[in-house]
């Protein structure tokens, strides 16, 4: 069993930065893949970005150029950096967890919000 616990939400004005953290704690070896999904009011949760246990990382064309996925494997954390925000990335970020590649996440934390101001 794998725990989840995001931090780093808040409220910032358009062009601002936030950095959000994602901390695993319980059977962390299972973890193959790690990301950041999103959902704002009204629509479905979407994938923003995500980081394999190998390094590869991969993002939605939304964010390309301005949120950057990172890990700090002696901390056990997962970071999105979001830079350049826009009023349009506002939502609830979940951070999420998957014990295989092709799999679905499977372990969820449990959210923190980002509002962006205009």
């Amino acid at each position: 069993q794998v725990q989840l616990v995001e931090s780093g939400g808040g409220l910032v004005q358009a062009g601002g930065s936030l950095r959000l953290s994602c901390a695993a704690s319980g059977s962390i070896f299972s973890i193959n893949a790690m990301g950041w999904y999103r959902q704002a009011p009204g629509r479905r949760r979407e994938l923003v970005a995500a980081i394999t246990s190998g390094g590869s990382t991969n993002y939605a064309d939304s964010v390309k150029g301005r949120f950057t996925i990172s890990r700090d494997n002696a901390k056990n954390t997962v970071y999105l950096q979001m830079n350049s925000l826009k009023p349009e990335d506002t939502a609830v970020y979940y951070c999420a967890a998957k014990s295989q590649v092709a799999g679905p996440y499977d372990c969820w934390g449990q959210g923190t919000q980002v509002t962006v101001s205009s």
